[in-house]
């Protein structure tokens, strides 16, 4: 049966999921296994822009409950970390990573001339460019296009979501997006993709020719990645939450052993015009339960030392609260990182200075880029100037 191009396009998710990703799924095939002392980033990102003054509390700072009467984190509620500074209650195995020296907090992170659309800001922070740029392809895309370059034991990057990130599109090589391994598998053996491409013969539309060997790949990879997660099945037991899970199953992927250096995965929504407390706290519910399992995972499995968790949003909230129960779109925000492997711990630079606001706004001390340049050199091995196009500077938390 030939089959034209315009047909195959209509064919559903699996057959257009897949048609980016030939050299990624190409490098799935190989079964390749990774490399000793392999490095792996899990990056969570916290979705429609976190108030960071709620999560990582000045609770001795009388302007911060001058600004949120209502709104502030009780002195008392508050986890304490330092003598200044708590964290959000609901954040309790947050705490004790703090206390244990595997957490790490740096505050006031954010770019010149921020955007407060969150389409936009998160664009900007997927691919590493400048607030004036329109770029196509994320930090991480990128990452997977320059780090193979004559390398011979491709790594690659999955996102567990339905929907491939801006933040892992590359040039030549994208990550690859999928809830789980065991839906791909299922999805993959459905009867009638394996009967197209029995039916199949090479003809004369070359695009479509090669639109079924790039599926024929989709399920070849499809196959591995469900084997290989079921090598090292998780024995932790993880919250049923849709965080809880995703994280489950990459701790069974990194068990596995394929090699793949970078994890994503998102929680959303903090987008807390309205009635924040509540919203918030549910998030960080969800996101602490889930943390808390893949941390005592890896640890029982001696790999905290080689993973490292890092989390971001788009960006902070205003500083004095509205309204109504909540916060308006900010800028500057704090980020964490999770890891045995921290080479800094704790309170890593100075809480956001609330007597010397922008017109309400938080001012960013660190561009978001220079911890990109440390996470892509110091953790993942990678020429950090030819991936963002120019060298920054390099922080010292790894």
């Amino acid at each position: 049966m030939i089959i034209k191009r315009k047909e195959f396009l209509q064919l559903g998710s699996l057959a257009t999921a897949s048609m980016m990703l030939p050299k990624f799924l190409k490098a799935f095939e190989s079964g390749q296994l990774v490399p000793p002392g392999n490095k792996v980033l899990v990056v969570l990102q916290l979705s429609g822009g976190n108030d960071g003054l709620n999560t990582v509390i000045p609770y001795r700072n009388d302007l911060y409950y001058s600004a949120r009467p209502r709104l502030g984190i009780k002195k008392e509620e508050a986890l304490r970390l330092t003598d200044e500074v708590g964290i959000n209650p609901a954040l309790t195995a947050f705490s004790d990573f703090f206390a244990d020296g595997s957490l790490g907090i740096l505050n006031s992170v954010g770019y010149p001339n921020p955007d407060r659309s969150h389409f936009r800001s998160m664009d900007i922070w997927h691919t590493a460019s400048n607030s004036n740029e329109y770029a196509n392809h994320g930090w991480l895309g990128r990452y997977l296009d320059a780090q193979c370059n004559g390398c011979d034991k491709p790594t690659q990057a999955l996102e567990i979501d339905d929907v491939l990130s801006l933040a892992l599109k590359g040039e030549n090589i994208n990550g690859i997006a999928l809830k789980d391994p065991k839906r791909l598998y299922t999805t993959s053996h459905e009867k009638y993709y394996k009967d197209l491409l029995a039916q199949h013969q090479k003809g004369d539309d070359a695009a479509a020719d090669y639109l079924y060997k790039t599926m024929a790949q989709t399920l070849s990879s499809a196959d591995y990645i469900f084997n290989q997660s079921k090598l090292r099945p998780s024995t932790t037991t993880y919250p049923t939450t849709a965080l809880g899970q995703s994280f489950k199953t990459i701790a069974s992927l990194i068990f596995s052993d394929i090699n793949t250096k970078v994890y994503y995965v998102s929680l959303g929504s903090f987008d807390t015009h309205v009635a924040q407390d509540g919203q918030q706290k549910r998030l960080f519910k969800e996101m602490n339960d889930a943390v808390k399992s893949f941390v005592t995972d890896l640890k029982n499995n001696n790999r905290f030392n080689d993973v490292m968790l890092m989390s971001f949003s788009e960006f902070g909230r205003r500083v004095k609260q509205n309204a109504s129960g909540g916060t308006d779109h900010g800028t500057a925000n704090n980020m964490f990182f999770v890891s045995g492997g921290l080479q800094q711990k704790g309170i890593l630079n100075a809480m956001p200075d609330l007597a010397n606001l922008d017109e309400g706004d938080l001012k960013h001390t660190v561009d978001f880029k220079n911890v990109y340049a440390t996470v892509l050199n110091k953790w993942l091995g990678a020429n950090d100037a030819a991936i963002l196009g120019k060298q920054h500077s390099h922080l010292n938390f790894i």
